[in-house]
């Protein structure tokens, strides 16, 4: 017998349908959904169903969508007959997706949680397999998951103690949704701590997936235009920055100025769409702004100060330019929470981050217990950390080496997760990845 919050939800949805609908077409309005996919939302597939065996993976946001990739790569390696769904509800996760997606994997939108869509998703698609990333939890989707028998796990699984609280008032509700997961594989023991106390069952703690992602793709043409381009400069990057983090980039700018004349800074807003509005906050009569735009792709100029990127999927080509990362909203003014560092430093950069980093907190709390990231409490500290680094290279260089001892040393995380998956895989009738037993430089 379900919950009876659960019946209540299912009942609430029903007949609040036509509201829902209009909730959809305010945040079409918004820009906030795509036009062209919004039948996708209410469970009206764009695509159609492959022959043969279909894995259906869902992510939250970009952080999960990027971390998720190698797991796509080992099954879809094992399995030559297979195909992945990977659903996610924002735009960005969406257009990254499309863009980066191997062949035999496709992406959907996730549908809106009503019974009528979940249940015209899934009979859709009717994938063999479900692995849900992070803890985005929607019970009309779980409920019927379960419902079908349909095998699933819950990967990289967290639970904040904020959230964790929350849940203990509803604990019977979670136990139930947390049914429908074979397993559970966590980041920490604290998360592992938090779903057992909560109901879950077979939770086991594996490491965040995120540190056995493979770094972020770049193109080579790219990379050799932009490299002549620097010409040797010295440069440094604040990637996914929110606001106001790009008029820290610009002071410290100024301030760096003085001292290495020949200075390029590299903003990457997190959301290009901000870009005319960033581009009127820092402008000034000192600083001369180039902006690299997803359709001109233009070049830094000699005398460029700042080179503004407004494009989407290429940090990866910056963070493999340039030594230097300092990571967005972990200094801005919206209350932070932090991106995740480990793309940069995958990539061989210096990385440095403010104090607002409590989104990815396991990962940050890591990374400073081991030193092998720059902490930095407001662009004072930012300056003098970008200074010593550009102006001492036995230090940038210690660093660096920091850097990829710390990602090395965490090689396993891809492995254990694998293992926790090969008795869902056989259940399933798929080949579990095993590719990581022999080549274990995955991270």
């Amino acid at each position: 017998m379900s919950h009876p919050l659960l019946s209540l939800y299912k009942n609430t949805l029903r007949v609040g349908k036509p509201l829902i609908k209009l909730g959809l077409k305010n945040r079409l309005r918004q820009g906030k959904e795509d036009p062209a996919r919004i039948n996708e939302r209410m469970g009206i597939a764009s695509h159609p169903r492959p022959d043969g065996k279909l894995i259906w993976m869902h992510v939250a946001s970009v952080g999960e969508a990027q971390s998720i990739r190698i797991l796509i790569d080992e099954f879809l390696s094992s399995n030559f007959d297979l195909n992945i769904l990977v659903t996610s509800g924002t735009r960005t996760s969406a257009d990254l997706l499309t863009k980066t997606l191997p062949e035999r994997a496709f992406h959907q939108y996730i549908p809106f949680d009503h019974p009528d869509w979940v249940r015209a998703f899934l009979d859709h698609w009717q994938p063999d397999m479900a692995l849900w990333v992070e803890s985005e939890l929607w019970p009309n989707l779980l409920m019927q998951i379960q419902k079908r028998r349909i095998p699933a796990a819950l990967l990289n699984a967290r639970l904040s103690f904020q959230s964790a609280r929350n849940w203990s008032y509803s604990r019977g509700l979670l136990s139930e949704l947390l049914a429908t997961f074979s397993v559970i594989l966590c980041q920490s023991d604290t998360d592992k701590h938090y779903y057992e106390s909560l109901g879950g069952r077979s939770v086991f703690t594996v490491g965040n997936i995120k540190f056995s992602a493979k770094p972020l793709p770049y193109a080579h043409d790219e990379y050799n235009a932009l490299f002549a381009a620097f010409a040797g400069r010295p440069t440094w990057i604040y990637a996914s920055t929110h606001f106001d983090e790009e008029s820290i980039a610009r002071d410290v700018h100024l301030s760096l100025k003085k001292d290495i004349p020949n200075l390029l800074t590299i903003i990457a807003p997190r959301h290009p769409e901000r870009s005319d509005k960033i581009i009127e906050t820092i402008s000034s009569p000192d600083i001369k702004i180039t902006r690299r735009g997803a359709n001109e792709k233009n070049l830094p100029a000699p005398d460029t100060d700042i080179y503004l990127v407004d494009t989407m999927g290429e940090l990866g080509l910056f963070y493999k330019l340039t030594d230097i990362a300092m990571i967005g909203r972990s200094l801005s003014l919206d209350g932070g929470g932090g991106h995740n560092p480990l793309e940069s430093m995958r990539l061989g950069a210096v990385t440095l981050f403010g104090p607002l980093t409590q989104n990815l907190k396991d990962i940050y709390d890591d990374v400073i217990t081991m030193n092998a990231g720059i902490r930095v409490n407001d662009k004072h500290a930012l300056y003098n950390a970008v200074h010593h680094l550009l102006t001492d290279e036995h230090h940038k260089k210690s660093m660096v080496n920091v850097t990829e001892n710390f990602i090395n040393g965490r090689n396993k995380i891809l492995q254990n997760t694998l293992d926790e998956l090969e008795s869902l895989c056989l259940e399933t009738g798929l080949t579990p990845p095993r590719s990581h037993l022999t080549n274990g430089d995955n991270a």
